[in-house]
């Protein structure tokens, strides 16, 4: 099966990649477990989000065992970068500078991030 660079997972199956990316394997029980913490879900609807994810080629699965071991077929920084590209494109016209004022604006950074973003536009001024 080839894997599609393009998909955009929806809301739900990002919930589902974090878990994924985060734990690198789990099985739809663990996934529903974990997503239990935060919300209500049956385990059915985990299970078929999840059987869907791998149809669409953004979860890889083992089904070498009784219980079925699901991974990430798209790698955190992709997405990251894909949703990020849609973002500035679509919500601030192009413009990276808007998104990155109206990040910081809305949110309350603290002083190691402040200072992490420090460094990074430091290290981006001197190439």
């Amino acid at each position: 099966m080839s894997i599609d660079k393009n998909i955009k997972p929806t809301e739900s199956e990002l919930e589902i990649l974090q878990i994924l990316w985060k734990r690198e394997s789990a099985t739809v029980r663990e996934v529903h477990e974990e997503l239990s913490k935060t919300k209500s879900s049956g385990y059915t609807t985990t299970l078929k989000l999840m059987q869907i994810m791998f149809e669409k080629g953004i979860v890889t699965r083992d089904d070498s065992s009784k219980s079925h071991i699901y991974m990430p077929a798209l790698s955190r920084k992709k997405t990251q970068k894909q949703f990020l590209d849609k973002m500035i494109n679509g919500l601030f016209a192009g413009s990276s500078t808007q998104l990155v004022l109206q990040a910081l604006g809305n949110q309350n950074a603290s002083k190691s991030e402040l200072d992490e973003i420090q460094k990074y536009l430091n290290d981006l001024k001197n190439g």
